[in-house]
């Protein structure tokens, strides 16, 4: 499931390529996403111009004239590509091209997901604060209401694995399973810790590296597993990066010990037993 690298890099991308574009028609084909499409959403958006592109947590906010907002998320297998001149449909089935935007100049936004659990939504600027998708959000980690003092509260008598506690979207917004095993990893603190065990030491480095491993991976454009695309078509660069995701048996590249996989929190995890305490 794309989380915040993946839709802040498809932001930036969106933000230069579509911004000032006015969505000449709507057509979509297959309402049935997560929730159903309004019947309206099609009629409602054409001839809208696209002001500025946003995000909160894992959500694409693309603002449009009118004080509207359509609030897109890409679910585990979903795409928003930007197709102009040039652009490789290739790893798009057609089948599962749902939303089509085409703009004033000949290009065309389209919304892929072939296991349909994304979302696009319609809704008024003024009501984007209070809509149930956006409400009750923590911090933004990117931003300067996330810090060591803050996570350090947070973890405060907690029976919750500390990687559980990580990727609640009340407690940090965006993150999730990849960069959550990647942050504790570099952290040294293994993903099974009760987050109240958790020293302020330790706290402060997962604070720290949070930010650090999302910056990160935004600069190689996201991690691309299975369908994960951005805007241009193109996976993510950052999974040859990964220093202990998805590498269960293989050395850790800080000590040398066998990587271990486990489950926690019904999510695949993965950790050095000797690098993580």
């Amino acid at each position: 499931m794309p989380e915040l690298p993946e839709v802040e890099s498809l932001r930036r991308i969106l933000a230069r390529s579509a911004t000032g574009r006015t969505i000449v028609s709507a057509a979509v084909r297959e309402k049935r996403l997560r929730r159903a499409l309004d019947d309206d959403v099609a009629d409602a958006i054409a001839g809208r111009a696209i002001l500025a592109i946003g995000r909160r947590a894992k959500y694409l906010l693309i603002e449009l004239d009118r004080e509207l907002v359509l609030l897109v998320h890409l679910g585990m297998s979903g795409s928003l590509t930007h197709r102009r001149a040039g652009f490789d449909p290739g790893p798009f089935d057609p089948r599962h091209d749902h939303v089509e935007f085409a703009l004033d100049d000949g290009a065309r936004l389209v919304y892929n997901d072939p296991r349909r659990f994304g979302l696009i939504k319609l809704i008024k600027k003024s009501e984007l604060e209070n809509a149930a998708e956006l409400r009750g959000l923590g911090p933004e980690p990117l931003g300067g209401g996330f810090s060591s003092e803050y996570f350090w509260r947070a973890t405060r008598g907690r029976k919750a694995a500390v990687k559980t506690l990580l990727m609640d979207q009340r407690i940090v917004a965006g993150v999730g399973n990849i960069y959550a095993s990647e942050i504790l990893f570099r952290a040294g603190v293994r993903p099974t810790r009760r987050a109240g065990r958790v020293t302020r030491a330790e706290a402060e480095r997962i604070a720290a590296y949070t930010p650090a491993v999302l910056s990160e991976a935004i600069g190689g454009g996201g991690t691309t597993f299975r369908s994960y695309r951005d805007a241009r078509g193109q996976p993510g660069r950052f999974a040859e990066r990964l220093q202990v995701y998805d590498r269960e048996g293989q050395p850790c590249i800080k000590c040398g010990a066998a990587i271990r996989g486990i489950v926690v929190g019904q999510r695949s995890s993965f950790y050095c037993p000797h690098c993580q305490k």
